[in-house]
């Protein structure tokens, strides 16, 4: 049997595991172990597999992610997510559809806190479903914005995926955050244009809230000092070049800290709580990136990789196809398998594609992630759409569903605007070089 046949065995039954509900980590591992003790041996296997368990474990930039996830779960239990509602709603919520707006801007500023699209809206949700439904929102309106809502915690920074892709592709964390800044606002603004002009045309499905005086609204500013302090601190430290993104990380940490404290918010509970989430979630990622790596070396010595490049740049595709056919793999990617299983699973055969192709890797970044936000509210599964469907669980899936579709469309739109102008995404980190 050729090298490139035991890859491509090796990929059916990896793919066969991951089907029938083995972990991804898990499939990659046993794949990967047994892969590389065919062409090497299973004590050169050991000797690998040990160094990149270190390796993992030790890498400096790595660090980052269990930083900004702790980061994230600081702000989910203080708290910070109910003050920047408060402070949107008094400016917004008296617009027609204008507390589906005002969750809109509120869970894309969460985001830059968590960094996470289930913790965003499963606190979202929770607190901003009741207040929906006590101004008569139709169901799909309300459920389906919070849950789309969520996927702008992913882009805009800092993003935890980023920072996972980063690692993996040795790209800049720096560049791919700031390359997130531009279509997280664009996106922001896209879905919250849309409800506006929906509920100008159907006013009874997003009714206007109570309208606040201009000095509440003036006063209700300060609930966004907390959070723009963190945000400066953590931004402002890697782009002024006075922390690396680890560092800034654990700046990040401390300043929620403080924050909680402030507000007192700080308690035994919440620090438990935060911890024990963000071990169980960097543990997570930790297998996955072990998995990965040592799967990847694994098929560098089938030659699979290199054969498959080959093969698809002697069809002289263009790059604008290959990117449409990404599109259609990771929508159907995204129905079976979670968000960090879909990066790890595809990076070794399509990242070296894309350098090959000439395709920035920063910008590839960010279409990676616009794709995972896809995923998260696209049926069957739509991660998302489950989450809220346990928040509010009188609502239908499907009425959720329902909801959720414009804002697909309007997310494909993004995707559209994003491959034939690449200065979206690249713009902004060239002028801060």
């Amino acid at each position: 049997m050729s090298d490139q046949n035991v890859g491509l065995l090796a990929m059916l039954i990896m793919v066969l595991m991951i089907l029938v509900r083995v972990p991804i980590a898990v499939s990659m591992l046993i794949t990967g172990v047994v892969g590389n003790t065919y062409f090497q041996g299973f004590d050169a296997t050991l000797v690998q597999f040990q160094l990149l368990s270190w390796e993992v474990a030790t890498n400096f930039i790595l660090i980052a992610l269990p930083l900004f996830i702790w980061m994230g779960q600081l702000g989910y239990s203080s708290g910070v997510g109910r003050d920047l509602y408060s402070c949107f709603y008094k400016w917004f919520g008296h617009k027609p559809g204008g507390l589906a707006v005002s969750s809109i801007v509120s869970t894309a500023s969460f985001g830059a806190v968590t960094g996470s699209s289930v913790a965003t809206v499963m606190t979202m949700g929770k607190m901003l479903m009741p207040e929906m439904k006590r101004y008569d929102y139709s169901n799909s309106l309300a459920s389906g914005s919070l849950a789309s809502a969520g996927v702008l915690a992913i882009l805009i920074p800092p993003s935890v995926p980023l920072v996972f892709y980063g690692v993996w592709t040795e790209s800049s964390i720096g560049e791919l955050f700031i390359a997130g800044v531009i279509p997280g606002i664009l996106l922001t603004l896209m879905f919250s244009v849309y409800i506006w002009v929906y509920c100008h045309f159907k006013p009874s499905t997003g009714p206007a809230g109570r309208k606040f005086p201009l000095g509440e609204r003036l006063v209700s500013l300060v609930n966004l000092l907390p959070f723009l302090s963190v945000m400066i601190l953590v931004l402002g430290s890697i782009y002024g070049g006075f922390a690396t993104t680890t560092e800034a990380a654990a700046v990040g940490v401390a300043g929620m800290l403080f924050v909680a404290l402030i507000k007192k918010r700080l308690s035994k509970t919440v620090l438990t709580e935060s911890i024990s989430e963000s071990s169980k979630l960097s543990s997570n990622i930790f297998l996955l990136l072990l998995g990965g790596g040592i799967f990847s070396r694994f098929l560098v010595q089938t030659d699979l990789t290199p054969t498959l490049i080959q093969g698809i740049n002697g069809l002289d595709l263009s790059p604008y196809l290959v990117i449409a056919v990404l599109v259609l793999m990771y929508l159907l990617l995204g129905a079976i398998i979670d968000t960090f299983g879909m990066i790890i699973l595809t990076l070794p055969f399509v990242f070296p594609l894309i350098i090959s192709m000439g395709i920035d890797p920063v910008w590839f970044g960010i279409f990676i992630v616009m794709m995972i936000e896809l995923s998260l509210i696209t049926p069957p599964i739509g991660l998302n759409v489950i989450v809220m469907k346990q928040v509010v669980p009188d609502v239908l899936l499907m009425d959720i569903y329902k909801g959720t579709f414009p804002f697909v469309l309007i997310c494909l739109f993004m995707v559209f605007l994003l491959v034939i102008f690449p200065e979206l995404a690249l713009w902004l980190p060239a002028k801060i070089k």
